[in-house]
């Protein structure tokens, strides 16, 4: 790459050539047998993701949003009028919308400020007669403090959805995800584990579990003709199987090329920090966690000034989440409690680019454009 050359946020066109002849081979399989939907692609990616997490069962359906939801709703949650579930305004709006669509009110509460993950002392807080489970979100690629969450609900029936859509190999003490309860994942492209197109899945230990989850995201139906649930129409098509089980097999390698960037972002930012005298607030791992970094986030002055300039320079950055969920309309009003650590991360964070293949010739045009940008914004 030239010195201008633009850093795109991710690098979709990359992670397709190390897998393009083995997609073509079996999309090619699968358009000779005609198994569009189910067969053995999908049977075989459930297997392998399911050893790959640590779980029992993994059950395919069409994307994150319905992992979620297909979850809830198989624990049982959303039957009754009156059922919340406790999740972190620091998220995307899918994790509430999921809550919702399952027939349950979300109530948002606050991150802390150290990993901005869900705050266990505020769940805590939130809990009420009416709580029926609990959302931890596993943001940016480690998981969220499971056993901090689970002493808060210590002595009630309230059960734990893990959203793990950003921790595809992520660990905490040595546990995958899903080891607190079912596991909702996303497969949207950009994800450490992307398709071309929507997927998602539940991961489960629970048999039964994983049994009613595919009976509701296939019509509510095991046998044709034969309907024990409400179902939906939310199953893994066999094409993106395809894709999917070509690039799990080469996701535990993906994941420390991005430890790898990870670790050099730090260092390049270290310098940056101690040339301008600031604190960039860069992303620190919990105790205990494996970090998967499918985000690396950082927090600056002037934000948006600062994102413009890195836009005009051609770096891919991103903000992840500009907007908090309690501050969105369909969930106005859905925070019990003020969330002053979520808004003001809000205004700071900026998500660098990052993927398996971005060089390090790449992250140095980064941080310097982000150098530029910050001076320049400051003056």
């Amino acid at each position: 790459m030239t010195t201008n050359d633009p850093v795109p946020f991710v690098d979709l066109a990359a992670a397709h050539r190390a897998v393009a002849d083995e997609v073509a081979a079996g999309f090619a399989q699968v358009l000779a047998t005609t198994a569009f939907v189910g067969g053995a692609p999908v049977t075989e990616f459930e297997r392998e993701f399911a050893a790959f997490t640590g779980r029992g069962h993994c059950v395919g359906v069409g994307n994150g949003t319905d992992a979620i939801e297909l979850a809830l709703r198989a624990l049982g949650v959303g039957t009754r009028p009156e059922d919340e579930v406790v999740l972190p305004a620091n998220s995307f709006i899918a994790t509430a919308e999921a809550v919702a669509r399952a027939g349950a009110r979300p109530v948002l509460v606050d991150a802390e400020v150290t990993y901005q993950l869900l705050d266990p002392e505020r769940v805590a807080e939130a809990i009420t007669p009416r709580t029926r489970a609990v959302i931890p979100v596993h943001l940016f690629g480690q998981l969220a403090p499971l056993d901090g969450i689970k002493a808060a609900l210590a002595g009630r029936e309230i059960a734990v959805v893990e959203d793990a859509a950003q921790a595809q190999g992520a660990t905490r003490h040595g546990a995958g995800i899903g080891s607190a309860g079912p596991a909702a994942t996303s497969f949207y492209p950009g994800k450490n584990l992307g398709a071309y197109g929507d997927a998602g899945a539940v991961l489960t230990d629970d048999e039964e579990l994983a049994t009613t989850v595919r009976a509701i995201s296939c019509h509510g139906s095991l046998t044709k003709y034969e309907h024990t649930h409400l179902g939906v129409n939310s199953r893994l098509d066999t094409l993106q199987a395809v894709v999917l089980r070509a690039k799990l097999a080469r996701l535990a390698a993906a994941n420390e090329a991005r430890r790898a960037a990870a670790a050099r972002y730090d260092s390049l930012l270290t310098d940056v920090e101690q040339s301008l005298g600031l604190d960039l607030g860069r992303p620190r791992v919990a105790p205990g966690n494996v970090h998967v970094w499918h985000l690396y986030v950082i927090r600056v002055p002037e934000r948006d000034r600062v994102l413009g300039r890195l836009h005009a320079a051609g770096i891919g950055a991103g903000v992840h989440y500009p907007r908090p969920i309690h501050r969105s309309v369909p969930f106005a009003g859905h925070a019990p409690r003020p969330c002053p650590v979520t808004d003001l991360l809000a205004g700071q964070i900026l998500s660098l680019p990052i993927y398996p293949e971005i060089t390090e010739a790449q992250q140095r045009r980064v941080v310097e454009s982000l150098a530029k940008a910050l001076v320049d914004s400051a003056a």
